[in-house]
């Protein structure tokens, strides 16, 4: 399928549709890739999110990360601001935060190294079209200046366009995860090259 022309209205409207298939289906093991993955990076600083709507829940991932190092949640700060990250455990109290996703109820901030991003849809490419609001963008572009980051896609597979539509702005992802595995985004490009 090619989806070169679609603008991100478009895009955006047909992944959240082939995401709500998933979801539907999900047998709530697709976060096993995940936690393999994690497991290398014992003791990390990482963030994850807590899903929202028929989003792909990392959640049993970063319970398994949690007992090796410190675990967080974004916090939405206000409209064109980069994200904050609070400090989370599997059993901490939460709350309401912006757009329906639970924070912990007394932040403690810290920056994470590894950011395990949510999104709409991804390309083999390393692109990821995320909701509009360029949070994600504006806090990888942020923390990127400051040090290596590592920033992980996870979604389900039929969430995989063949084109996204990309601005400069948009920050790439280093590796994805779906419930059929792990990817690095120079493996699947060799891969593409060969055929």
């Amino acid at each position: 399928m090619k989806n070169l022309d679609l603008d991100k209205a478009d895009a955006r409207k047909r992944a959240f549709a082939l995401r709500k298939a998933a979801h539907e289906v999900d047998t709530g093991r697709s976060a096993s890739f995940l936690s393999s993955l994690l497991a290398g990076y014992r003791g990390v600083p990482l963030a994850g999110y807590m899903p929202i709507r028929s989003e792909i829940d990392p959640r049993p991932a970063m319970e398994e990360a949690a007992a090796h190092g410190v675990v967080g949640v974004p916090v939405i700060q206000g409209e064109a601001q980069p994200l904050l990250f609070a400090k989370w455990e599997p059993d901490s109290p939460l709350v309401d935060g912006p757009f329906g996703a639970k924070i912990p109820e007394n932040p403690i901030f810290f920056e994470p190294e590894i950011l395990i991003v949510p999104l709409v849809a991804y390309d083999l490419k390393g692109g990821r079209l995320g909701y509009g609001g360029g949070f994600y963008d504006r806090t990888l572009e942020r923390l990127r200046a400051k040090r290596a980051t590592l920033a992980i896609g996870f979604a389900y597979s039929a969430q995989e366009l063949d084109a996204l539509p990309l601005e400069t702005t948009d920050q790439a992802l280093d590796m994805m995860v779906t419930e059929k595995g792990v990817h690095t985004f120079d493996e699947l490009k060799s891969l593409s090259e060969r055929e």
